[in-house]
Order: structure tokens, then sequence, then C-alpha cells
């Protein structure tokens, strides 16, 4: 049996694409009778360095975060530039997007996961880590999401 090869299989968030992500965390602040979480907003091109299908991005999102016990609750707004996201949201609507892993020596693990067929779509830094959207939808039925925290 191979090993596993993101080093883990503690799925970390999941995550949902919204159009309007004031009123949506609102409901679920008002639903689960927690507090409404701030919304927080990606940062720009030059320190995000967001590239989506190989190519510099300006997109940016707005992103709310829940933590229901184990697993973080993660809603997207995207914005109208070209993203994952974006293309999710224009594709499908709203909905379940992601699920996320904490993984270590994330560039080798993309390289691993783009040979056995699952390419990166997206990848870019955040304060104090970075992510990288794998298309492994073909084989795993969901997009999963890699996340190094520095």
């Amino acid at each position: 049996m191979e090993d596993n090869i993101l080093g883990t299989k503690f799925i970390t968030q999941v995550a949902i694409v919204v159009e309007n992500i004031e009123k949506t965390s609102q409901e679920y602040a008002d639903f689960f009778g927690l507090r409404k979480p701030p919304i927080k907003i990606t940062d720009v091109v030059e320190k995000a360095e967001t590239e989506y299908r190989g190519k510099k991005s300006p997109a940016r999102a707005k992103l709310a975060f829940f933590e229901m016990g184990s697993i973080q609750l993660e809603l997207i707004e995207p914005d109208e530039n070209q993203s994952i996201w974006r293309e999710f949201l224009d594709e499908k609507g709203e909905g379940f997007h992601h699920i996320a892993f904490v993984v270590d020596g994330m560039k080798e693990k993309v390289k691993i996961m783009e040979k056995k067929g699952m390419p990166l779509i997206q990848k870019g830094e955040y304060t104090g880590g970075r992510y990288a959207y794998m298309d492994t939808q073909a084989d795993l039925k969901v997009l999963f999401e890699l996340l190094e925290n520095d």
C-alpha cells in the first residue's frame, strides 16, 4: 500500500462559495448561535502572488471563518476577477467548494499530485503561509486545498 500522499488524513477546513458573505455569515452565526466572524479580504496580487491556471491574477475574495469544533468552516465571496472561486460561482452557483488539509512540504506535495494527474489550479500566499488548490475532482470528486503554515 502506498504512503499517504499528503502526509495527513485530517480535514482542516470545508469551504462554501457564496454571493453575499455578509448575509450568509450572519445566517450561519444565527443558526449556530455563534458570533459573526470578521470579514477578511485576501491580499493584493503583489503580496499574495496569486496565480490562477498558471498566470498572475489580481483576484481577491472576502473570507469569513467559523471554528466548528475540529473543522473550520470558510465562506468565500470572490471578486469579479478570474479565480477558482469566481469560476465555481459562475459555473455552479453558490455551494460546497473544497476541503482543505494542512501539509508540510507544499512544493513537493504539489509535484507528487501533478504527477498523479491532479494539476495545480490556483496558488497564493497569505500572512503566515501559502495555499494551493489541486484539481482532484475526477478521482476524488471534490477540490482539495493544501495549506502550509510557516
